[in-house]
């Protein structure tokens, strides 16, 4: 009787396990036609739960509708892989007809109305901080499906095809983004961003004094540090120049209404210099306070300095792989909403060790760094006169990174069969790095960096430019000062963006032009000036804008202003005029020469007499003359990395 029961329970027993092996072969082969990225969500098993494919009488109730589940989830995955494809191929169709006239809407293809159209609630664009959304492809955050790879549709453009969406961001919006950070807790520091190539521009903003005490329970101004960026591009006009240039930017600080600053300092963000500096002064005098959120105007460069910072040792170890870089680029306006990235303690130990480091990078030649960081640092070399090396201290260690397991379901179902076929086989279950995420005790009482919207400059002549044209008015490398010798009754032209005419003095005058390289400077006798406006605006001559005579009917009419300076001397200049953020020009007259100009900038933009000069000592700078002509060869000052022992001291 005992042997009947027991040849009746093995022949059960193996029943059983027959058809649990042959559905979890069913069940690895839904699972392996599947989208990678949905095996790699599902790979793991998780502590507690019953598997499903081992006996089938121990399969949950609720089996059937977990596998109907999985089965929509796969289909929901192979429609999204579709959708995404489809968007590509739109994109690079519309960018194959240039010469087309399509409205955005047109070239991507619009989820339907419904579900599919609903707002990507709780995700926000990794490279401007907008909310996603896939409504309104004129609003900020549109993406042209429901997922999206993080960024929204304008990012993506900027980023790839350099190309910028006219996306405007209302005041009232920045204005309530700076008013969600008053439930961040007391106190917070601000970084106000100063575009050193448009001062005072950068420091007189509309209400800037009255955002930076937004957020503030009791109205009075946050502690304020001033950076004064983009000083790389400023050619040096005499030795202790940059002590001057702070001097000046406090002044103006002062002239404009805002707080006494805690500290003022000169920075590239997009070469490094001064940021080492930035990083020693706020981990000393604000240590781990509170929060920092980084303002300014449009364009001044805060996002560059966030990507930089995000590298550096103001963040946690492991931000960088976890937080994606902001979206730079030339166009005004890109960041639409809060960017951030938690801020390291500065521990006593953690002082000290980059203490150490930064004195090791001194002690440094440039012969002596990699062949990588020695090709990086002579590219920088040919942007910008000032350039730092900006390194990390404390460095996310392999030993960090979550591991996830993959593993063949076959592998782990249970079966008396005999395992002699060929197509089975064993092997160890495999491992794949797994993304740096931030643990909850670490976030828990963390300090934030933030990147805010820049404050848009109504007066700006930006505003009336296209992408292109912003690519060469904006100054993306060195700046070589360019002078000219004019007699009265002679006309400088910067493009067609503005003009100076000499109308009246007893001699000559020189004029240095700071702007950028690639717009073209024209000089004229006063008499043609308006015939050559009027035949070469839009054109090749005068550069920008570009577009001819189709352009130049949408383009505003350049409006005068009276000038009159006094010359002081022919080694100093007497004034900066300053045409709106295109540039500016010093003169430079005789001692008692009373000069009558008279200066032209685009209707709706601001020019500006800038007394005393910024570089005062700029026309010490210009070459020989060359014959019978009014210009002046021009000489590039040589660049200089801070951080690193020249080659003459190794020598001695």
């Amino acid at each position: 009787m005992f042997l009947v029961r027991s040849v009746l329970w093995l022949r059960r027993f193996s029943f059983s396990t027959g058809a649990a092996a042959e559905q979890a072969r069913e069940v690895n082969g839904r699972w392996r036609s599947g989208s990678a990225q949905l095996r790699t969500r599902y790979a793991a098993v998780e502590p507690g739960v019953r598997e499903c494919f081992v006996f089938s009488e121990f399969v949950p109730e609720e089996a059937e509708q977990e596998e109907a589940t999985f089965e929509q989830r796969l289909q929901e995955e192979r429609l999204q892989l579709e959708r995404k494809e489809a968007v590509k191929r739109s994109i690079r169709e519309g960018d194959g007809g240039r010469g087309r006239k399509t409205s955005l809407a047109a070239r991507l293809q619009l989820p339907p109305h419904g579900e599919e159209a609903m707002a990507v609630l709780g995700e926000r664009c990794s490279g401007c901080g907008v909310v996603l959304q896939c409504l309104d492809p004129a609003a900020p955050g549109f993406i042209p499906s429901k997922r999206s790879d993080g960024v929204c549709y304008r990012c993506f453009q900027l980023q790839h095809y350099q190309q910028a969406l006219c996306v405007q961001l209302p005041t009232e919006s920045f204005r309530q983004i700076l008013r969600s950070l008053s439930s961040r807790p007391l106190p917070a520091l601000v970084l106000l961003m100063v575009d050193l190539l448009d001062l005072p521009g950068s420091l007189f903003l509309p209400d800037l004094s009255e955002l930076l005490r937004l957020g503030s329970n009791n109205r009075s101004p946050r502690p304020l540090f001033l950076l004064g960026n983009k000083v790389d591009l400023l050619p040096a006009d005499r030795t202790g120049y940059l002590k001057c240039l702070r001097q000046r930017l406090l002044e103006l600080s002062d002239a404009a209404g805002l707080p006494q600053p805690e500290g003022v300092l000169l920075i590239s963000a997009k070469t490094g210099y001064g940021v080492e500096e930035l990083i020693t002064s706020l981990q000393r005098s604000w240590r781990y306070k509170g929060d920092v959120y980084l303002m300014g105007a449009t364009n001044s460069g805060k996002s560059t300095l966030f990507n930089t910072l995000l590298l550096s040792d103001y963040c946690k170890s492991k931000a960088p792989e976890v937080i994606d870089r902001a979206t730079i680029s030339p166009w005004p306006g890109t960041t639409l909403n809060l960017l951030k990235f938690p801020i390291i303690n500065p521990t006593p130990h953690r002082m000290f060790r980059r203490i150490e480091r930064l004195k090791a990078d001194r002690a440094k030649f440039k012969e002596d760094l990699s062949e990588e960081e020695q090709k990086h640092l002579n590219q920088l070399k040919k942007q910008g006169y000032l350039i730092g090396r900006v390194g990390r201290t404390f460095q996310c260690s392999n030993k960090e990174r979550e591991k996830e397991i993959e593993f063949d379901p076959d592998l782990l179902s249970f079966t008396m069969e005999d395992d002699d076929d060929d197509d089975v086989h064993r092997a160890e279950p495999t491992t794949t790095a797994k993304r740096v995420e931030f643990t909850y005790n670490e976030l828990k009482d963390a300090h934030w960096f933030y990147d805010t919207p820049g404050i848009v400059k109504e007066d700006c002549i930006l505003n009336f430019l296209n992408g292109k044209e912003v690519k060469m008015v904006l100054p993306s490398q060195a700046i070589i000062p360019r002078t000219f010798v004019l007699k009265p009754r002679m006309t400088l032209f910067l493009g067609a963006l503005g003009r100076i005419d000499y109308i009246q003095g007893d001699k000559s005058a020189w004029f240095s032009v700071i702007a950028s390289n690639l717009l073209p400077v024209h000089i004229t006798s006063l008499e043609k000036a308006d015939e050559v406006y009027q035949k070469h605006a839009g054109n090749t001559l005068l550069g920008v804008p570009i577009g001819g005579e189709e352009r130049m009917k949408e383009f505003p009419p350049l409006v005068p202003q009276d000038i009159k300076l006094e010359g002081i001397g022919t080694l100093e200049a007497v004034a900066d005029i300053k045409l709106s953020t295109a540039g500016w020009v010093a003169v430079t007259a005789e001692s008692g020469d009373k000069l009558c100009l008279q200066g032209y900038t685009p209707e709706g933009t601001t020019l500006m007499i800038r007394q005393p000069p910024l570089l005062p000592f700029i026309v010490q700078m210009k070459g020989e003359r060359i014959r019978k002509t009014p210009v002046y060869k021009t000489k590039r000052p040589p660049s200089l990395i801070s951080n690193v022992r020249s080659s003459e001291s190794k020598r001695h």
